[in-house]
């Protein structure tokens, strides 16, 4: 997937380019939309309680990441947190800021870190679950030194589904969501800047050792069966069982 990259270096160029311009914009949306939610506390995301255990699920639009969670969800236990989908939700909240975000995304930009730290954030302490699914993010190296910035904890866990491009091209056009981000010029975009700015995400959490690669090429079930090992692993070490039964 990767070596992609280099034979697409001028247009990722370009987009590199484009995304760092976008750091005055980027922060008017952050300045304004932070009034709004109060900043954490001294102590981290979780002092008030005992520390979740938190999943970062990366992969390209069409990957498979959104279907796969759902399926951890069902056999795990663990609350599903889609970055895009708490995007979504706050455009479809006709704020002011949902209209910032939504004009940032029909461009094929990236929402300021920030601002999508906040909403997670949000969502978690709301929550009464203390596993995580965080699908979707962090896309860059600024997203993820922003999460560990602002909440204070870093993932315990990172699964990379990795998809051909045409694969995930393919996927997307056939959702047919009426996402106002799925159409195929801007989807070749959204992978252009995916590709060259979440590979030092990837590099940092192999090195880590936190790194699961799951190949997203298969059927549904046959994709699950690379994922389930890993969770089944993990259940077993959590202080608290887990029953997948009681998640039907």
């Amino acid at each position: 997937m990767w070596r992609r990259v280099a034979s697409l270096s001028p247009l990722i160029s370009s987009s590199i380019s484009s995304y760092l311009n976008q750091a005055a914009y980027k922060f008017k949306i952050w300045e304004s939309f932070t009034t709004d939610i109060p900043t954490q506390a001294k102590g981290g995301l979780f002092s008030k309680g005992k520390a979740p255990f938190i999943t970062f699920v990366l992969g390209g639009p069409g990957s498979g990441k959104g279907t796969q969670c759902a399926k951890i969800v069902n056999n795990f236990g663990f609350k599903h947190l889609s970055a895009g989908e708490l995007l979504r939700r706050e455009i479809a909240s006709n704020s002011e800021y949902g209209a910032m975000i939504l004009n940032t995304i029909k461009e094929g930009k990236i929402v300021p870190s920030e601002v999508t730290v906040k909403l997670i954030q949000k969502e978690m302490e709301s929550s009464d679950s203390r596993r995580f699914l965080i699908d979707g993010f962090p896309r860059t190296e600024e997203n993820r030194i922003a999460f560990e910035k602002i909440t204070g904890a870093e993932p315990d866990l990172v699964i990379f589904f990795d998809c051909p491009q045409e694969e995930m091209v393919k996927r997307v056009l056939n959702r047919n969501e009426g996402r106002v981000d799925d159409n195929i010029v801007t989807i070749k975009k959204r992978l252009i800047v995916f590709e060259a700015l979440n590979l030092p995400v990837i590099n940092y959490y192999s090195k880590r050792g936190k790194l699961y690669t799951i190949n997203a090429v298969g059927t549904v079930d046959e994709i699950f069966e690379q994922v389930r090992p890993v969770f089944a692993g993990i259940s077993c070490e959590l202080a608290v069982p887990i029953s997948p039964t009681s998640y039907d």
